[in-house]
């Protein structure tokens, strides 16, 4: 079961990875394959992850993907073919109902974080929900959002960090948000890659420094993140979303051994 997944301490990490929207379905076949391959190596739990719509771009010409129909279809069939869960997000109330017939791990995009009828409707399907802590938000506010879910759910919550507002097309992690989200009781993930976006940087569309990833994903073990979610893609300069910030697919593999060393290492403190 999925939820098995984000029992804390059961597995030594779980990874939610994928490209950050759905482009083909070969391309989603590829690179779900590989991560798949890399998780078993290093007994890492796996969740595949893409967008069927990205409704926050920067600009109204990019890319979102495609219809919701089509989008939710198309992902159970990759989390079908490899036997694996599947999460994307939804934008909009109406949304969760539909995506839970499909996918196995809503998500509730940052910017969405405080928005009490679609973190309602999340919670009604009985699916678990990834909320990701607005770029706006302090670590202690992430309660009253899992408040909201709890209110009608029973279901795992999953928080993310994923950076917060510093000045103008600039996000700062503060590490310290990990153990204090941890006290709502709910697994904590580090959003590896869009830690190091700058919103809108480039203008009409977001910049990034995805060189500092791999050191944030260990930094984020270490502090005692239970999941990672990291966006990557076969040729990243070439994706038709989230380009300046995701991780070359083949640069994964190693990034997973080095967390899973991490995390043990972390586990032996605990002793």
């Amino acid at each position: 079961m999925t939820s098995d997944i984000f029992q804390i301490g059961e597995k030594p990490l779980f990874i939610i990875a994928g490209p950050c929207v759905i482009e083909s379905e070969s391309i989603c076949m590829e690179i779900g394959r590989t991560l798949k391959a890399a998780c078993q190596k290093h007994n890492l739990a796996f969740i595949f992850k893409a967008s069927f719509d990205k409704a926050n771009r920067s600009s109204v010409s990019s890319y979102r993907g495609l219809s919701m129909e089509d989008g939710l279809k198309l992902l159970r069939r990759v989390g079908d073919a490899l036997s694996v869960p599947i999460l994307t997000d939804v934008h909009e109330p109406s949304q969760p109902e539909i995506a839970a017939r499909y996918v196995d791990v809503l998500q509730v995009p940052a910017f969405l974080a405080r928005q009490t009828d679609l973190l309602l409707a999340c919670g009604r399907t009985g699916k678990p929900v990834n909320i990701k802590k607005g770029q706006f938000m302090s670590p202690q506010e992430m309660q009253l959002a899992v408040n909201k879910v709890r209110s009608i759910s029973t279901a795992p919550i999953l928080l993310t960090e994923r950076g917060t507002f510093f000045g103008y097309n600039r996000l700062v992690n503060d590490f310290t948000a990990i153990p204090v989200m941890k006290e709502t009781g709910c697994p904590i993930v580090f959003d590896v890659t869009h830690s190091t976006q700058q919103p809108a940087g480039l203008g009409n569309s977001s910049g990034g420094n995805p060189q500092y990833a791999p050191m944030l994903a260990r930094a984020a073990v270490t502090a005692g993140a239970d999941g990672l979610f990291i966006e990557c893609h076969p040729e990243p300069t070439n994706a038709l979303s989230d380009a300046a910030t995701m991780l070359p697919l083949s640069a994964m593999e190693p990034l997973l051994s080095q967390v899973r060393q991490l995390a043990d290492l972390r586990k032996s403190w605990q002793v």
